[in-house]
């Protein structure tokens, strides 16, 4: 049986591993060869992205979901979840703080909200793109037919993110309702890509019920699918759904896959998601310092942040904050990174380079 040292040493090299050896890094990890795949991570990082840490500024627009996945705080089921909508109005407003702050990156997240039609959605594209057409523009809605996300496409849509969650068919079926399923979510995905939208997908690390196969399943999926953008963070309950009593993720392991993910997406963009900040007060710099290089500050209107509640604790304020833009840069300055508040594209999203 090969040397865990060497499995790490291969798939720095290769960017990849067969599935049976992905496993025994996971289960056999332990702190030093955690360092040294985070320092082989950062190395590959580097390679494309230098010592530069993308910022996007969230601005989280509706709480409203038709869904009930069990996991979640804006499920429909969860009576006691505080409701609210921006209008186009306050969404533009909150980019034009974020505009004046240097951000070029916009991330237009909400719940499944049917309030939000694809006229709606459209008009409200199409205000920021065309107030703004130096910056890009994320949407995170949920699951859509492939002509919702053809016209989203059209009004001036550049990334979209939407996370796989699992991408084991039965550990899917523990986490949502029946409604859902994950050939429907793949087929999103699949469908967004086709379209020419840079892609973003991801889970959660330490979700009920799952195991290290189903990790390595999530692993494989996204060499497979090559996305643009990998978001993960650790599980966390929420006090008023099914799985309140669950038991978190962990920061350790989330940090590991961080640096699985960087040596087999050599140019993803990774980030340091709000759940690793939430988990842990210096949870964001232990992804950087793992292989990310992305962060995504609030730029919702500050009597929204705490309504947005996905999970329980979860930050909003301090550095989360996009306001707060000094603090965040003081944060990177001090593990050695600066960050970047332009576009910050992916390298290679070019139709001959998904060939």
């Amino acid at each position: 049986m090969e040397n865990l040292w060497i499995l790490a040493d291969r798939l720095a090299a290769e960017g990849n591993l067969p599935d049976e050896q992905l496993k025994r890094l996971i289960e056999e990890r332990n702190p030093e060869l955690a360092a040294y795949l985070a320092r082989k991570a950062v190395e590959v990082r580097e390679l494309y992205y230098g010592k530069d840490i993308y910022v996007r500024g969230l601005i989280e627009f509706s709480s409203y979901c038709k869904n009930d996945c069990y996991y979640c705080g804006l499920r429909r089921s969860n009576r006691l979840a505080q409701r609210y909508r921006l209008d186009q109005e306050t969404i533009l407003a909150c980019c034009g703080a974020g505009y004046a702050l240097g951000f070029r990156t916009f991330v237009l997240q909400s719940g499944e909200d049917g309030w939000f039609t694809d006229d709606r959605m459209c008009d409200l594209i199409s205000a920021v793109k065309n107030t703004y057409p130096d910056c890009a523009v994320t949407i995170s809605i949920g699951e859509k037919s492939r002509e919702s996300y053809r016209r989203y496409r059209e009004a001036g849509a550049d990334r979209y993110l939407l996370r796989h969650e699992t991408a084991t068919d039965s550990h899917y079926r523990l986490l949502h309702p029946e409604s859902l399923s994950l050939s429907n979510r793949i087929r999103c995905l699949r469908d967004l890509k086709e379209l020419g939208y840079q892609v973003g997908c991801g889970f959660m690390v330490g979700s009920p019920g799952q195991t290290v196969d189903h990790l390595v399943n999530d692993l494989r999926f996204l060499k497979e699918f090559e996305p643009e953008m990998v978001g993960i963070g650790p599980f966390i309950p929420h006090k008023d759904t099914p799985f309140a009593g669950q038991k978190a993720g962990t920061v350790e392991l989330t940090v590991y896959l961080l640096s699985i993910i960087r040596l087999m997406l050599p140019k993803v963009l990774l980030p340091a998601t709000t759940a690793l900040g939430s988990i842990c007060k210096n949870g964001r710099e232990q992804g950087i310092l793992a292989g990310a290089n992305v962060i995504m500050p609030n730029l919702s209107p500050e009597d929204v942040r705490e309504k947005y509640l996905l999970y329980n604790n979860k930050l909003h304020t301090g550095s989360d904050a996009a306001e707060n833009k000094r603090l965040l840069e003081e944060q990177m300055e001090a593990i050695g990174y600066h960050i970047v508040t332009g576009r910050g594209d992916y390298p290679g999203n070019t139709a001959e380079d998904r060939i």
